[in-house]
């Protein structure tokens, strides 16, 4: 049986000649992998393969069976056509980072649409977004993306309550006993970014580059805390780099 759904791709494998194993996000069956054939052969060019980078946005009409573990996709075209996200350096290593950091989050094959509906947003938002709101893009899509996920900061900050504790997710009045906090002016400013509900109010933030650097970091060590088996972020060096 087939069924028409959007779908976020997440990992590309080529797989034999003309072959890919595609991991993607769905709107309708969640996180769900893919064999797609005959997409790299010489006489369809790799026009077809394109479709599948990370950060693509599909419509799909896929076979589904939930007792297999591996689906089939039957018809493929783009949802949204990017203008810079798969072209543009620095905005596709944000959309590497975006997709790997949600592959890590997402460890069963459940329908999620407002997740989904949120991630399509987010990536619809940074083809589009001005340099100001790009530099900051991947720090607000770190601490909105746990709200999904049952583990979002809360933004209890005040003046007796200036240290984030990375393990409880709260401000608190004075060091924790683990080493896992943020204080100073990273903790003013996380409890500053919480407050920015839309991509579009990152352009009023002025960071140097290692305040980036610093506060993404502290952030994955959060992802860590709450996330079993969350590991490295591979895309983390790349995205350093390009800013």
């Amino acid at each position: 049986m087939t069924h028409k759904t959007k779908g976020i791709v997440l990992r590309t494998i080529k797989y034999g000649e003309t072959s890919l194993v595609v991991t993607v996000f769905t709107e309708l069956f969640g996180l769900q992998t893919y064999m797609v054939n005959g997409v790299r052969t010489a006489k369809k060019s790799s026009a077809k393969a394109n479709h599948f980078q990370p950060g693509a946005i599909l419509d799909l009409v896929v076979y589904h069976s939930d007792q297999k573990s591996m689906q089939r996709i039957k018809e493929f075209k783009w949802d949204f056509l990017f203008q810079e996200v798969l072209s543009d350096v620095i905005k596709n290593s944000l959309a590497l980072y975006i997709v790997e950091l949600l592959q890590k989050c997402l460890k069963q094959p459940e329908q999620n649409t407002s997740l989904f509906h949120f991630c399509e947003d987010i990536l619809i938002q940074l083809d589009s977004a001005e340099k100001e709101v790009t530099a900051n893009f991947a720090l607000y899509f770190s601490l909105q993306l746990p709200q999904f996920f049952g583990f979002k900061m809360n933004d209890n900050y005040e003046d007796e309550l200036t240290i984030l504790d990375l393990e409880e997710g709260n401000f608190v009045a004075r060091n924790p006993e683990h080493p896992h906090f943020i204080e100073g002016k990273y903790a003013e400013i996380t409890s500053q970014l919480l407050k920015a509900m839309h991509p579009d109010e990152l352009n009023q933030f002025k960071f140097h580059q290692d305040t980036r650097r610093a506060l993404l970091a502290h952030y994955l060590i959060y992802y860590a805390l709450h996330i079993t088996d969350f590991g490295q972020m591979k895309t983390l060096a790349i995205l350093q780099e390009v800013f």
